[in-house]
């Protein structure tokens, strides 16, 4: 009897992750349009910082892609169906993969309802497996999952995911073999990206004093070395750990941040580097942009 593991990268595209620094194949991105350029009353309302030069934005985020497309990455675009809102392109936020396809998210902010929507329509189009929709009054954004082995994923419980929807994930997660680690994020806080990434199979780079203390434990436990990303002007830690792992020890990561690279190449990391100054003004940076489809996966998704 086939699994539904063999499927994957057979009848299913070849898709999924199960670490969060083996080596980097796939991504889902959304070029951001003139859903940008809301006047500053509404900046607010639409969770954005400050008003956004849309040009400028457009020209930050296909430089990421290019630069994406430079390194060997394949680039899927969302291509909404309807008019998009501000924040479509926060794709990190809309889904999560797992080792054998993907979990949405449910938006907990009522300014990102239906997002998920026009990924949930782009990852069936490619032929990716979508293993949960949340229900009920479960939220969840894919920024708060991250994988700290081939069978754990940590969710950080705060606004933007409750306990419901951590409940719902790991009965799927148990379904194939994998378990939860629950942890709180400190108040004021928006996701557990943006206080802890992984660089390789034994660096991760945390933002000491948020990061949660079960997290750190729960890496050191398997082994990682903790990396705290350097604060000041020319670090800008919120900034700073907001990057994507290529693959071990290769990141890439926000332009403009000398003490932070300074920091992650001393920890032997190769640093590549793209501009956002204009799209920070929407509260978020590459980490964010970028939605992972698949990367290099410890047992490969074929079928024997």
């Amino acid at each position: 009897m086939r699994s539904h593991r063999d499927d994957v990268g057979t009848l299913w595209r070849m898709c999924g992750v199960d670490s969060e620094w083996r080596e980097l194949r796939t991504v889902l991105l959304h070029a951001p349009g003139d859903e940008l350029g809301v006047v500053a009353a509404e900046t607010d309302e639409s969770l954005l910082l400050a008003p956004i030069e849309v040009a400028r934005a457009r020209e930050e985020h296909l430089a990421m892609t290019d630069l994406y497309r430079s390194l060997g990455v394949e680039v899927i675009e969302v291509l909404p169906a309807t008019d998009p809102s501000p924040n479509q392109m926060f794709c990190a936020d809309l889904f999560v993969m797992t080792p054998q396809g993907a979990i949405l998210a449910r938006p907990a902010s009522v300014a990102r309802a239906g997002e998920e929507v026009a990924v949930a329509r782009r990852l069936a189009a490619i032929g990716v497996p979508i293993l949960r929709t949340l229900t009920g009054d479960a939220v969840f954004e894919g920024a708060d999952l991250m994988w700290l082995d081939e069978t754990t994923a940590v969710v950080g419980r705060g606004p933007r995911t409750n306990q419901q929807a951590i409940d719902q994930i790991a009965t799927t997660l148990h379904e194939i073999g994998c378990e939860v680690l629950a942890v709180d994020l400190p108040f004021g806080t928006m996701h557990l990206m943006g206080m802890l990434r992984i660089a390789a199979a034994d660096l991760a780079v945390c933002w000491q004093r948020r990061t949660p203390h079960a997290a750190v434990e729960a890496l050191r436990e398997r082994g990682f070395e903790i990396v705290f990303v350097p604060e000041g002007e020319s670090s800008e830690p919120d900034r700073a750990i907001n990057f994507v792992t290529l693959g071990p020890r290769r990141i890439l990561m926000v332009d403009g941040l000398p003490g932070a690279r300074r920091r992650f190449e001393e920890n032997g990391i190769e640093c590549f580097a793209s501009p956002t100054d204009e799209l920070s003004n929407a509260a978020g940076n590459i980490g964010c942009l970028t939605g992972i489809i698949e990367r290099e996966t410890l047992i490969a998704n074929r079928a024997p």
